[in-house]
């Protein structure tokens, strides 16, 4: 009885049959011979594996009789020995029951293999009636293969094909890579965008408080300059009014030395002292 999963693979494979009704004639031919070559180099794997486990159960079947032959040999020993020595009954009981469980165990694995065996002859028997239903397929495949001419064997034909199925795979590989990386692109430019619309945003209002804080500047540059004009004016007017009480203490100094005949010896600079002297 088939396994679960080679129902499923079974009714796969009839799917894709389905499926491949609709597609080109040498399509199907090439499908065809692949499943047939798969198919023919499974059945070659199931017989040397079935070859090996046979050449197993043979060696098991040799090693099973030799370890017989031996069982009977200790238990002959065994008898002898219990005549002969009574000390050694508990140490043979203890080896004939290992012997036993062994050969246990090897009935045991020689009953698996028995089965193992069955079920490969059943598989082989499954896979020999599925390839008696696809060797029309193969023989159309060949037929197709000398027909072009273009390969050797069918094979080679299947190899060829399956190259170019990778290359398409390959490319359409290659163009999905090619779509993440331009969608991965657009997503960087518009983080670009809006990284550089926020600075944009942050530098108008830098400038326009810059712009702020120069014309606050200008104002009061214009204020300070008012108060230096204011300065400079009140300055010249304390000048002239120093010039003036200085002309006019020279002139009161010159009129009481004049008066007095009082030498002035040097004072003409010294309005501080020319108070004092008048």
């Amino acid at each position: 009885v088939p396994s679960p999963a080679e129902l499923h693979a079974a009714r796969a494979r009839t799917g894709s049959v389905r499926d491949s009704a609709t597609l080109l004639p040498s399509t199907r031919v090439l499908l065809k011979r692949r499943e047939v070559a798969e198919l023919e180099r499974e059945l070659q794997n199931h017989r040397e594996e079935f070859q090996r486990r046979m050449e197993s159960l043979a060696q098991r079947r040799q090693q099973l009789a030799r370890r017989e032959e031996q069982h009977r040999e200790a238990v002959l020993r065994f008898d002898s020995f219990l005549k002969a020595v009574a000390a050694r009954r508990e140490r043979a009981l203890r080896r004939e029951g290992e012997q036993r469980a062994r050969a246990a165990a090897e009935r045991a694995e020689a009953g698996r293999l028995r089965r193992d065996l069955e079920a490969l002859l059943r598989h082989r028997e499954r896979l020999a009636r599925r390839l008696r239903s696809l060797r029309p397929f193969g023989d159309y495949l060949r037929d197709v293969l000398a027909t072009m001419g273009q390969f050797q064997d069918v094979p080679a034909m299947l190899a060829h094909f399956g190259v170019l199925a990778g290359m398409r795979a390959a490319l359409a590989r290659e163009a999905e890579a090619g779509q993440k990386r331009l969608a991965q692109a657009m997503a960087r430019l518009q983080r670009y965008r809006q990284e550089s619309s926020t600075q944009l945003l942050a530098t108008r209002d830098e400038l326009a408080r810059l712009h702020t804080r120069l014309e606050a500047a200008r104002q009061d540059a214009l204020q300070w300059e008012s108060c230096w004009s204011q300065i400079q004016s009140t300055t010249t007017q304390k000048t002239l009014l120093l010039g003036q009480i200085k002309l006019a203490v020279l002139n009161l100094f010159q009129l009481t030395t004049a008066q007095l005949r009082i030498p002035m010896d040097g004072t003409q600079e010294d309005t501080k002292g020319q108070l004092d002297m008048v």
